[in-house]
Formats: structure tokens, sequence, C-alpha cells
């Protein structure tokens, strides 16, 4: 049987055992150092970039592979994954193909430097199987999903981190 797989789940693609993985640590804040809103929307799509190219790297047997999705996120969307990779790999799935950005569109900087976006993710090259070999995908899956992203100031090599994402059906058009 088939059962749906949550967006972030395709999205996220990502952990460590439930009984094994460590609490989210809650990392410094850095006070704020964009110069300019554009240099802000460039940090953030660096970021959304980098975490999908992580994502696309994971492997489900191997829970260090993990590390580099969590080292872009913080708060919900970091504790998010960390539950579904835990879930994910105690169940013993397997993911195959890759997610691509297909756009990526600003919405807001925050005074303290946050910034929101909205993203267009194609997924249509990505499947999950279960211990069995069985797709768990649902045939009804969007193949370019959209969400909302709200990324945070970060120590991070770009200065942000994914705080949470938000599939959106009523999102921009992909």
């Amino acid at each position: 049987m088939q059962r749906p797989v949550p967006i972030l789940v395709v999205a996220a693609l990502a952990a460590l055992l439930a009984g094994c993985a460590a609490d989210p640590v809650a990392e410094p804040t850095p006070s704020p150092s964009f110069t300019s809103e554009a240099e802000a929307f460039a940090a953030a799509e660096a970021t959304y970039r980098a975490y999908v190219d992580a994502l696309n790297h994971v492997d489900l047997a191997d829970p260090e592979t993990f590390e580099a999705v969590y080292a872009w996120t913080t708060g919900d969307a970091n504790a998010a994954d960390r539950k579904l990779f835990a879930q994910m790999h105690a169940d013993g799935e397997v993911v195959s193909g890759k997610s691509e950005v297909k756009t990526f569109a600003p919405t807001t900087v925050s005074d303290d430097s946050s910034v929101g976006a909205d993203v267009c993710l194609d997924v249509s090259a990505v499947d999950v199987h279960n211990v069995d070999g069985v797709s768990i995908v649902s045939p009804d899956r969007v193949d370019v999903q959209s969400m909302r992203l709200q990324l945070v100031p970060s120590l991070s090599e770009t200065g942000l981190a994914i705080t949470s994402i938000v599939g959106r059906a009523d999102g921009p058009p992909c």
C-alpha cells in the first residue's frame, strides 16, 4: 500500500536514529551583516541551493551524510529534517534521483536580516522506496513543488540558515 510522502520527504529527502539523534543545538545568532537587500537575497539563494545540493547527496543508509543538510538549517526546519531522516533511516527507505531548483524568488528582508523567499523545486526525478523496493511516492505528487522559505542569520558560510520550509498549494505557479 502506498502512503503519501510529505513534501518535506521529497523536498528534504533527509537522520540519525531517533534514539541517537542529538537535539538541535541553538547556535549563536550573528548580528546582521548584509549591506543591501540584493546581498541578502543572493545569500538566501546560495543557502537554499547548498541545502538542495546536500539533500541530493543524502544516503539514507549512512546517517553521516545527513550532517551536510543539518548545516543549512536551524530551528523548526532542522528539527523536522532530523525527525524525518531518522524515520526514513529506521524504516530502511531508499531515495533515488535528484531535486532541482527551478525558481528562487526572494520576497522580504527584515531589519534583523531574516529573508523570505518563494521557490519551485522540481522533484520529478526523485523516488523513495520502502524496504521491499516498492515506491512510496504518491502517484498524485506534483512534480514541481511550490514552497515558502524563511531564512535567519546564522554562522553558516552564507550567513543564513533555513528555519522553515512550508509547502504552498496557493504559492507561486511553478
